[in-house]
């Protein structure tokens, strides 16, 4: 392991809870990532566009998705155990009827800014009929799409199309080998 410990410091250099002595049940892995667990893989997608100051409805555009895929894409069929938890009770989390009925689910979570999360829960759909239309053979899916503030960076009133906000393609990728996720391509 090089000389950053990732158990201790975030990539920024910023302790984690390890570097002040408290003690966390289990044994992270390799390099404290969700890419650690085996099968797990994250993608994402950044869009920057525009400059000056912000202008509501117009940009700059600082934002983009991430997609985190539970298991192989051959085996998304296949659901994972899942649970929701809301700490605040702010923030949307599309999808979680299924999770909280039956403590499973089985398509990629995307993560974007606060107004993009229905475009990238259709956008989802789109691609899981696009790589493994076995998954939607029952004929409907829920995707679960969760939202971050990006506000203060971005202009999330300026809802991204479709195109640009569907998940990223995960085709081909593995999980990513360092603390970095694997890069990916948008689909049209």
């Amino acid at each position: 392991m090089s000389s950053h410990d990732p158990h201790r410091r975030t990539p920024s250099g910023k302790p984690r809870l390890r570097a002040f002595g408290i003690a966390l049940d289990g044994t992270p892995g390799r390099f404290n990532a969700i890419t650690d667990v085996p099968g797990v893989s994250v993608g994402y997608a950044t869009l920057i566009s525009g400059d000056g100051p912000l202008r509501v409805g117009n940009g700059p555009v600082r934002t983009g998705v991430t997609a985190i895929l539970p298991r192989p894409i051959a085996d998304l069929a296949t659901s994972v155990f899942a649970g929701v938890f809301s700490q605040n009770g702010n923030g949307e989390l599309t999808g979680t009827h299924i999770i909280e009925e039956t403590g499973a689910f089985n398509f990629p979570v995307t993560i974007t800014n606060t107004h993009s999360c229905g475009v990238t829960r259709d956008g989802t759909l789109r691609w899981m009929s696009q790589v493994l239309p076995a998954a939607l053979d029952s004929a409907w899916g829920l995707p679960v799409a969760a939202e971050t503030y990006d506000g203060f960076l971005n202009d999330s009133t300026a809802i991204m199309s479709a195109s640009t906000m569907s998940p990223p393609r995960l085709t081909g990728r593995r999980a990513a080998p360092s603390r970095k996720a694997a890069s990916a391509a948008v689909p049209a």
